[in-house]
């Protein structure tokens, strides 16, 4: 915990530097994906892939910076340090690069070698722990070293985002649907690695009166589905998640259960299914968190159509897939890993022949 007195002209300064950084961003895309027209459905996927650092991860690192600064936990020379599983590292590395500052990151050693050459080429350094459960301490110890500020993200990220707007993505989503046939969707799927997103976008729903409901998809032997399931938010345990980016193996202070509609565990493989299919569909390359909520997506929209419910669903891009060439798009390395695509798209291919889902 940095203890040294916040110097307020840098303070003041640097937030300037993070605030200025977004005006000059534009926003992210949100495209549609055309189905079958017979289903009354239609798909917008907001591709957070645009962002500078590359992941829906931006935004968070930009409001956990702006965050922390405003709360005076980092100051000139305070080193940053942060517990990640790549992406949010990335973006964190790179506002901590824009501020002059030292970061470091901690995170397991099967973190794909793509985002730690991101993470270096922001001018931050790695630091390895073996299992994911492990990040936690290493992050605190690394910072009282420092006399540095842990970041923490999976406390402060549902709290460090104004969820009642202020050009969140939630609000984003709304703002850039407003002229569509369904402008209100009848649901929004995300994932949960710290629980922010879907904190955030489950209290603007509630806040601004939506109808929309949002359902969370969470990789297979996540703490988070078992704790919303059970309602046990305390005991419940999980495994270190083989979908870089999402599942965790405890429940995170940040996931907020009580904002979500629905629940889905995806089998690791129909992830990877899911993220293949989506690139021969619409020529998007994204990585495996958005296989994740596309296997959802795809039961959801099983469920309108099989309902006779009209209406449309979004959900997100959360990074490209240029960051997995050496894992989840190398067929080596997903033989190795007992990850086989193939069942899981079949189930793709025959909802898409048949509009029925029998995953």
């Amino acid at each position: 915990m940095n203890t040294l007195q916040p110097d307020w002209s840098w303070t003041n300064t640097a937030i300037g530097k993070v605030q200025a950084e977004n005006n000059r961003s534009a926003d992210t895309h949100l495209y549609k994906i055309e189905l079958p027209q017979a289903w009354g459905v239609d798909l917008y996927v907001k591709d957070e892939s645009c962002h500078r650092t590359g992941s829906l991860k931006h935004r968070l690192a930009r409001s956990l910076f702006l965050f922390a600064l405003v709360n005076g936990q980092i100051n000139q020379g305070t080193t940053v340090v942060e517990a990640s599983s790549g992406s949010t590292a990335v973006s964190e590395a790179y506002f901590a690069q824009l501020l002059g500052l030292d970061f470091v990151a901690v995170m397991t050693r099967s973190t794909s070698p793509e985002k730690v050459s991101l993470i270096e080429q922001f001018g931050g350094r790695c630091h390895f722990v073996d299992n994911a459960d492990e990040v936690y301490s290493a992050a605190a110890a690394i910072a009282a070293e420092t006399n540095g500020h842990y970041m923490d993200q999976f406390t402060y990220a549902e709290r460090a985002t104004d969820w009642r707007g202020n050009n969140n993505i939630a609000e984003s989503i709304f703002s850039q649907l407003s002229h569509e046939r369904h402008p209100e969707p009848a649901w929004v799927v995300v994932g949960a690695g710290t629980g922010g997103t879907s904190a955030t976008i489950g209290r603007y729903i509630r806040y601004h009166g939506h109808a929309t409901q949002l359902a969370v998809v969470d990789p297979e032997g996540s703490a988070f589905y078992p704790a919303w399931k059970s309602g046990d938010m305390d005991t419940v345990t999980g495994t270190s998640s083989r979908i870089e980016g999402i599942g965790r193996p405890r429940v995170e202070p940040s996931f907020v259960p009580g904002v979500i509609d629905a629940m889905f565990q995806i089998p690791d493989a129909a992830s990877v299914a899911a993220m293949k299919h989506f690139e021969q569909f619409t020529g998007m390359h994204a990585g495996p968190s958005t296989g994740t909520n596309l296997w959802g997506v795809w039961q959801v929209v099983a469920a309108m159509v099989a309902a006779g419910e009209k209406g449309s669903i979004v959900t997100l891009m959360c990074d490209g897939g240029e960051r997995y060439a050496g894992s989840y798009n190398n067929a080596a390395w997903l033989r190795e890993k007992d990850l086989d695509p193939a069942p899981h798209l079949q189930v793709i291919e025959d909802f898409f022949a048949t509009g029925l889902w029998n995953g």
